[in-house]
């Protein structure tokens, strides 16, 4: 089925007349928050710019990069590739699915639609919820921006590695003790581009590029503003307690929708909070957020998100305290 020009167009002025609301509400929260928190104007505005653009700058590279290998995967890779390489053992399947995760580099935006193909073509659900969940997580490229995001430490990409991966591989095991196929509702025809498949990849490398660069810049911007406006002794409260700071940090995730290589810099930029915290924010948020479960719920079913996200929340949370507690 050819894409429709008129849904491309309404998708692009949703696009064009959002930013500017968000920007809108962004500035008056700077304003209202350098009023409440005692800010002088160009102070406060001064460090929002400091943090904004330095999230931006360091995180566009391996945005790029992941973009262009997600696009190049997704129009050169054979389609039925991942179903001759998985083993016929469902449990077995699982942990493959995830350790593939680690070679085939893309955003969590991309991961859906791919991980509803792999279904199509006779990969076991739960092996590919599994790719679904580590692909955005444990890639080389959102590995890489990990080290970079925090120099100091560079346990935290191990750390990110080993919870992402026991995470999807938890909810993968999981779906094949109470999984059930009739949660899930498979298209009966998949949308493509018809044309080459060059045509493909400029296509796929427009579209994410756009729309994760676009949940970037307001990731940067809520950063930013947290950074600034919130009063420190608010943050520093929260902060100090452990449990606290990692679900607000993991609830955030869910809220902000930033892409899988840029998110380790926003992290990063969380630096009252502990590093359990910080790692359940770049755990929780490949897997969970408000576009991916809309996403799912319109790929997969309504039935199947409301059970899926809540599953891969608690996992993924509880892998961050507890791999987040021995490494780091």
């Amino acid at each position: 089925m050819r894409r429709r020009p008129d849904a491309d167009k309404r998708h692009r002025a949703r696009s064009v007349f959002s930013l500017p609301l968000v920007l809108l509400l962004v500035a008056v929260t700077v304003v209202v928050g350098l009023r409440i928190s005692g800010w002088s104007a160009s102070t406060g505005i001064s460090a929002f710019a400091t943090v904004f653009l330095s999230i931006i700058v360091q995180a566009t590279p391996f945005l790029v990069l992941g973009v262009l290998l997600s696009a190049a995967i997704v129009a050169f890779v054979p389609a039925d590739l991942a179903q001759r390489v998985l083993p016929n053992n469902r449990a077995l399947a699982v942990p493959v699915a995830g350790a593939a995760g680690m070679l085939l580099p893309g955003c969590e935006c991309a991961s859906v639609p791919v991980a509803n193909g792999l279904m199509r073509k006779g990969v076991p659900p739960a092996a590919a919820l599994t790719f679904l969940l580590a692909a955005p997580a444990v890639n080389p490229i959102v590995l890489a921006s990990t080290w970079v995001a925090f120099p100091d430490d560079h346990r935290m990409a191990l750390a990110r590695l080993v919870a992402s991966l026991g995470a999807a591989m938890v909810v993968g095991w999981l779906w094949i003790i109470f999984g059930r196929i009739a949660w899930i509702r498979l298209p009966t025809k998949t949308e493509h581009i018809e044309g080459s498949r060059w045509l493909t990849f400029r296509h796929g490398v427009v579209h994410d590029f756009l729309h994760a660069g676009g949940y970037l810049i307001i990731g940067g911007l809520i950063s930013a503003v947290i950074n600034v406006v919130l009063p420190a002794s608010w943050v520093d409260s929260l902060a100090e307690q452990v449990i606290l700071g990692v679900l607000a940090l993991a609830l955030l995730a869910v809220v902000m929708c930033i892409c899988s290589e840029a998110d380790a810099f926003v992290a990063a930029s969380f630096t009252q909070f502990s590093p359990t915290a910080q790692l359940a924010f770049m755990v929780v948020g490949p897997m969970v957020d408000l576009k991916l479960v809309a996403m799912q719920a319109g790929i997969f079913g309504r039935d199947f998100a409301v059970r899926f996200a809540p599953t891969t929340l608690v996992c993924a949370i509880i892998a961050s305290i507890i791999v987040g507690s021995v490494l780091l």
